[in-house]
């Protein structure tokens, strides 16, 4: 169903947009994803316009590797404290929320200065799993710069923050066949559009969008104009919320406590300089600097195709499991699983 609030003119704008070829059109952001899809905008592309997920999804992206590090973790006594949509991402074996059922000791928290003041009020070992882009980094670097003006002993992470535009390279550079990019708003509020800098060689345009209808609308009319007419440049129409150089205290903060390193997607593998890492001074908040981690399973054959729908290479209901042993309250892998999840937008919203 089209949201009924949506502009009829803007609407039948895009309904009628004149494209002379096919075109492949990706939304970075999952919460781009989810908005679409709730509004029915994909109902209003013309047919020979396609618009795909990409790996955008926080949830969507985390390793087994991560989740079974972290179940690890939670059976070995720590006290696991993390955001509420990682309970239920599927791991190798278990999930934090069956592990949680099972006895351990993992708490919900929607900042991770929550579970400083959690081990502030306790004599736990205390884990923060870490994960999330741009946006989140920046709070996760003021929590252990807190840490250690706190001289907090039992306060650790679990590291596994991602970066953007590696990610966006990654695609690229494997010759993803993508026209142009629906750039998302939160991880636009730090990057900027000079962060999207990247972009230029390979003369694929982009645009910053909000994240209301009229605004992913009139910023998919744009993108497609840009692409209609070989414009290889990105333009910020989030300028409300987005300045073009985007938040420099934010990237000083994670510059401070991060170093860029190479890191694994689900889906995508590992990816050069895509992840983050404590520096130096910070490395005593990495738990993994104080356990050995046991030899990774072989997740078991026949498991979800959510790396494929992050990739843009199929859409969700092209994997057998969608809709049939995955829905969103039993999932098989996280796309089904994130509120971001773009597998949980198709099955939610159709």
């Amino acid at each position: 169903m089209i949201d009924r609030t949506i502009d009829a003119r803007l609407a039948q704008t895009l309904r009628t947009f004149p494209s002379p070829r096919p075109l492949k059109v990706m939304e970075v952001c999952g919460t781009h994803t989810m908005a679409i899809r709730r509004a029915g905008i994909q109902q209003l592309l013309p047919p020979q316009i396609r618009l795909v997920s990409g790996p955008g999804c926080p949830v969507c992206v985390t390793p087994d590797s991560f989740i079974d590090r972290a179940i690890f973790l939670a059976r070995q006594g720590y006290l696991i404290v993390t955001f509420g949509d990682m309970l239920t991402v599927p791991g190798r074996e278990s999930s934090l929320a069956q592990e949680r059922t099972a006895g351990a000791d993992i708490r919900v928290v929607y900042s991770p200065l929550e579970a400083l003041e959690i081990a502030r009020d306790s004599n736990r070992q205390v884990v923060f799993l870490a994960v999330g882009f741009e946006t989140t980094a920046p709070v996760i670097a003021l929590t252990l710069l807190q840490a250690r003006k706190k001289k907090l002993a039992n306060f650790f992470i679990l590291p596994g923050n991602k970066l953007i535009p590696p990610a966006m390279t990654a695609l690229l550079t494997e010759r993803t066949i993508i026209d142009g990019f629906l750039l998302p708003g939160h991880v636009s509020t730090v990057l900027g559009k000079d962060g999207y800098a990247f972009l230029k060689p390979w003369a694929i345009p982009g645009v910053i969008s909000g994240f209301t209808p009229a605004e992913i609308i009139s910023s998919l009319l744009r993108l497609l104009e840009l692409i209609v007419h070989g414009r290889g440049t990105v333009e910020n129409n989030y300028r409300r919320v987005v300045r073009d150089q985007g938040n420099p205290r934010s990237r000083a903060a994670i510059a401070k406590v991060f170093t860029v390193a190479d890191s694994d997607w689900r889906g995508l593998g590992n990816i050069p300089a895509s992840g983050l890492e404590l520096r130096s001074e910070f490395a005593r908040f990495d738990i993994g600097q104080r356990v050995a981690w046991p030899k990774e399973k072989q997740r078991p054959a026949g498991h979800c195709r959510c790396g494929d729908v992050l990739r843009g290479t199929i859409d969700p209901p092209q994997c057998p499991q969608f809709g049939r042993g995955c829905k969103p309250g039993h999932p098989k892998g996280p796309c089904m699983v994130s509120s971001e999840g773009s597998c949980a937008a198709w099955y939610t919203y159709g």
